[in-house]
């Protein structure tokens, strides 16, 4: 492996570590914050660090050449961000991210209604998989989570969807100006939203919330910087270290342990995953010599 994809590899887990600390901070301020504030602080953050590249360079633009699909990238990140929060609030930290593991899977079958691509027997096999595996961390019926499981399903296809738009948007706009519409849409509603929720703040509060909002972004600026250096193939299975990070700040914050079954649930999904791209990285390998 060469330098570039260690280093995309570093800035990956170091992505997954601020996103396992923020997702830890939103649980413990959303226990006395209502959470579409906590959520609009976030982004008001997200906003002026995404912004932060176009003061540098006054001459850089962010006009898109398809500015519906950037509003429509930015309600589904949004979705998804909101979604998790209010998930965290009745959730144990692992068992949320387990879950939200499913999101590859999703994507491989919304892929072809969406992108019109083909999923072969083992992909499809991959995803039953790891359906299983997520079954046996909900566990329906037997006394399992809490039903704000459903909300963390809702915010994998938030996810989801922002994906398959991001694929489309590949080539026609810059990184930054994604990121920026991106930050852009999800303020703006939340905005939209927050005169519904809003409660005073104390200076240790408002302090939280903007320590979630700095974590995230940091975040997503690691992640962004990772693509450049190794593709998404290499960089995928890296995205379960997440729930490593998860389990540990959960138990240092909560003294939360996940049961067994949440375990054996995310191992599941995270080996149907792996499997997945590695079949994304053989489908890639094949059409660039031509044998298919």
């Amino acid at each position: 492996m060469n330098d570039n994809y260690i280093r995309g590899g570093a800035l990956m887990l170091l992505a997954t570590i601020f996103f396992s600390l923020s997702d830890t901070m939103a649980k413990y301020v959303t226990q006395s914050v209502p959470a579409v504030e906590l959520a609009s602080i976030r982004y008001a953050v997200f906003v002026a660090m995404a912004g932060v590249p176009f003061l540098r360079r006054r001459s850089a633009s962010i006009r898109s050449r398809r500015p519906a699909l950037q509003i429509l990238r930015g309600i589904g990140v949004v979705g998804s961000a909101i979604s998790f929060i209010l998930s965290l609030k009745y959730m144990q930290i692992t068992e949320a991210t387990a879950i939200n593991f499913i999101t590859p899977l999703l994507i491989t079958v919304l892929a072809i209604p969406v992108l019109g691509e083909i999923v072969r027997p083992q992909g499809w096999a991959a995803v039953l998989v790891g359906f299983v595996g997520m079954l046996v961390v909900v566990r329906p019926g037997v006394g399992g989570l809490h039903p704000a499981a459903l909300l963390v399903l809702l915010s994998s296809l938030c996810w989801c969807m922002a994906m398959l738009i991001t694929r489309r948007l590949v080539g026609l706009d810059r990184a930054s100006v994604t990121l920026m519409w991106t930050a852009m849409t999800g303020f703006v509603l939340l905005l939209c939203a927050l005169p519904f929720f809003l409660a005073p703040l104390t200076l240790r509060q408002l302090g939280l919330c903007l320590a979630v909002g700095v974590i995230a972004s940091c975040g997503q600026l690691f992640s962004l910087l990772a693509y450049r250096y190794a593709r998404a193939t290499v960089l995928a299975p890296l995205t379960y270290a997440q729930l490593i990070w998860s389990s540990f700040f959960g138990y240092l914050v909560f003294r939360a342990v996940p049961d067994r079954w949440t375990l054996v649930g995310a191992v599941i999904i995270a080996l149907s995953g792996t499997y997945v791209v590695h079949l994304e990285r053989v489908r890639v390998a094949a059409l660039r010599t031509g044998a298919i």
